[in-house]
């Protein structure tokens, strides 16, 4: 059951990345083709695609919260008597909680890596234009 609940997860996770990926792929490629220019915009916006799957995939699928549905070691006491480490049960309800926390947690992920990056963007925005008006100060157009 822990591997179907492992393979389930990745594969809501990779839905949701799938699903803000194509929601933000124009604002995305947009925004980069007026900062850094359309040449090298699209090579740009593969790797903020990239970073969404790996972002919104790590955020996502939480190993350490589902260890908690692998059996458990047993441990023992001095007297050398096994004391049983009970692990949680993979019931109906906790399958839907453990889908639901994927899809919140990725969307939190991912929410998060998209606001740094549209404010480094609005950051390096100001300075494209504060820039480029002091360029066209320095060099006037001469009316022929």
């Amino acid at each position: 059951m822990f591997f179907a609940l492992l393979i389930v997860t990745l594969l809501v996770s990779l839905l949701v990345c799938y699903l803000v990926a194509r929601a933000f792929d124009k604002p995305i490629t947009t925004i980069l083709e007026r900062i850094v220019g359309p040449e090298i915009a699209g090579a740009w916006a593969k790797y903020m695609k990239f970073a969404i799957y790996v972002v919104g995939v790590s955020g996502g699928v939480r190993i350490y919260d589902l260890e908690r549905y692998l059996p458990q070691p047993e441990s023992y006491t001095p007297e050398g008597r096994p004391i049983p480490m009970p692990s949680l049960t993979l019931t109906p309800e906790r399958w839907l909680l453990e889908i639901y926390r994927t899809v919140i947690e990725t969307l939190q992920a991912l929410a998060w890596m998209l606001l740094l990056f549209f404010l480094f963007a609005l950051i390096a925005y100001v300075i494209v234009r504060i820039w480029g008006g002091r360029k066209a100060k320095d060099h006037p157009q001469q009316a022929s």
